[in-house]
């Protein structure tokens, strides 16, 4: 007879030693087993495909086997045994409930009345409950009781992968057990071992590659596993990295790695071409987007931490390139290239073309790149695309202000505020504003007064020190308490008011001071002024308890 059983079903652990990537916790299972000193309830977590299911039937099978499961001692060969019907999930005493789909508090009384009823065959009567988060506040409720104190010969399985959503009270109540994600390297040995047992010709390079996908669940390596042999099958041949790329819709890293190098090198019309070479191939957007992720995590990595080991996530020559191309990146960088691939994929939900989505996103990081916040000068940036003006954020020193660099910063915090295109304007620089209404910082502070900008006049008032002052080119320093989209602010309103794109540039310089301040040394030196006056001395002699508090000038009717 033809064993036709998916790879996932056939290779499914029967002992805890066939357990991947959970030594630790089976090892502490199993000793408490042979302890005697089994839990009320355990509750299993962990992402999908790492074994709660499988480990929980597992747990049942060491309870109620007749030999010593926990030793690894098999079952004689036609004896009964209870290990065979866990198994097959026919055991009377062993039930197994889905959440999902029986959440109410109906169901869980139903259960409760059958838990009063001792084991018919076996030594411990179990319930195991899948996706036990699932369940409603009152099931929950009425669970409680019961797996506190249940009868002594029954235990509570419970498995779940969202395990915020269970309640303290549940938790409380239960033995846990957190199932970690597999490593590369573990599921790489298990997916060529898989291989070989299936007479599978498919190469390392395409394993390494299912691995990677799988991220860390054993069920869907080994999933993906049997969809590539399939086609072997079909067309014997060897399976191949480039097949396993082209069946899950992934780009070759090399490939993405020489696309981003495009990006930093601002060559648009190459990076395009590679990008819809990739489209062409069968790129899925979603993978294509976490795949820039992940090299963003290596740039990040090689920058900070220094050069890339080898190991089974990257291949030498993909080290070479980062190598490379990280020596013109920085941090901050990565940074914002990490906050711009994030938005893009919130944009995939919303916008109906994936592949304009993706040509907009490649843009978007070339533009962003050349914006510099090092060696001297901050490159000039649209707040508004084509429409709102030029702002230049610039640096007297050779290690920019912090200051400088988190205001900038947060004027790209929010990626929406990132348009397509820099506009550049060396003539605004040299050439001054002609018919300019706001001739001085004064009147540009009378005119946000003027127009009700309350917030813009608060911080031109309180929060900007004047460097220099131009119509068309305004320089300023600025302190912490400056608002973060005060620069996008004052370039909208300076074209509104002007009718002409403004630069502020942001300095190191001290500056003068703010507004606020010269306005209460002013007060300060009237009221000496005054304090000194002989009519204000002759008041304070003959009133020895007066202050001064307060100078204003009468204005004449």
């Amino acid at each position: 007879m033809i064993n036709n059983k998916i790879l996932a079903l056939k290779y499914r652990p029967q002992e805890f030693k066939d357990l991947i990537g959970q030594e630790v916790m089976a090892e502490t299972i199993t000793n408490a087993i042979k302890l005697g000193k089994t839990p009320n309830a355990y509750l299993l977590t962990g992402i999908r495909g790492v074994g709660k299911t499988t480990t929980a039937r597992l747990i049942a099978k060491a309870l109620n086997c007749t030999k010593n499961f926990a030793e690894s001692e098999k079952c004689a060969s036609g004896e009964y045994c209870h290990c065979a019907e866990i198994v097959n999930s026919n055991h009377m005493d062993i039930l197994e409930m889905d959440a999902a789909s029986k959440t109410g508090i109906d169901d869980i009384r139903e259960l409760i009345e059958n838990a009063k009823y001792s084991p018919t065959s076996a030594k411990y009567k179990i319930f195991i409950i899948d996706e036990v988060h699932m369940l409603s506040k009152q099931a929950f409720n009425g669970l409680l009781k019961t797996l506190e104190e249940p009868p002594p010969r029954l235990k509570f399985i419970l498995a779940t992968t969202e395990v915020r959503k269970i309640p303290v009270t549940i938790l409380s109540r239960c033995q846990r057990f957190d199932l970690k994600r597999v490593s590369l390297e573990k599921l790489f040995i298990h997916l060529k071992n898989i291989a070989e047992k299936e007479k599978g010709n498919i190469s390392d390079a395409a394993l390494q590659l299912i691995s990677r996908a799988s991220e860390g669940s054993v069920r869907d390596a080994i999933s993906l596993l049997d969809r590539a042999l399939i086609s072997q099958t079909i067309d014997n041949k060897q399976i191949e990295d480039e097949d396993v790329r082209k069946m899950l819709g992934l780009a070759d890293r090399s490939k993405l790695i020489i696309l981003f190098k495009e990006i930093l090198s601002g060559n648009q019309k190459e990076a395009v071409n590679h990008l819809r070479e990739l489209i062409d191939n069968g790129l899925d957007a979603k993978n294509f987007l976490n795949d820039i992720l992940e090299i963003l995590y290596l740039f990040n990595r090689r920058i900070n931490l220094g050069p890339i080991e080898k190991d089974l996530m990257i291949s030498e020559s993909e080290i070479q390139m980062i190598n490379e191309y990280s020596k013109n990146l920085d941090s901050q960088d990565i940074g914002i290239f990490w906050q711009i691939t994030l938005k893009t994929m919130d944009d995939l939900r919303v916008v109906g073309n994936e592949n304009l989505t993706l040509e907009m996103y490649v843009m978007q990081l070339m533009h962003v790149k050349s914006i510099g916040y090092k060696d001297d000068m901050i490159e000039e940036a649209s707040s508004n695309g084509d429409a709102l003006g030029s702002k230049t954020i610039s640096s007297n020193d050779d290690n920019d202000d912090k200051k400088i660099k988190s205001v900038f910063k947060n004027q790209l915090k929010s990626t929406e505020q990132i348009k397509e295109n820099l506009v550049k304007s060396p003539e605004l620089k040299s050439k001054p504003l002609q018919n300019s209404t706001i001739k001085t910082f004064h009147d540009l502070v009378r005119t946000a007064n003027k127009e009700k900008e309350v917030e813009l006049k608060y911080d031109l008032e309180r929060n900007v020190r004047v460097v220099s002052f131009v119509p068309g080119k305004i320089n300023i320093t600025f302190n912490e308490k400056l608002n973060k989209n005060f620069i996008k602010i004052l370039t909208e309103k300076l074209l509104k008011w002007t009718g002409e794109r403004w630069i502020i540039s942001l300095s190191k310089e001290e500056g003068e001071k703010t507004v606020y301040e010269k306005t209460l040394s002013d007060k300060k030196n009237k009221l000496e002024e005054a304090k000194n006056s002989e009519i204000v001395k002759s008041v304070l002699s003959a009133f020895p308890d007066a202050r001064l508090i307060d100078v204003t000038e009468n204005s004449d009717d």
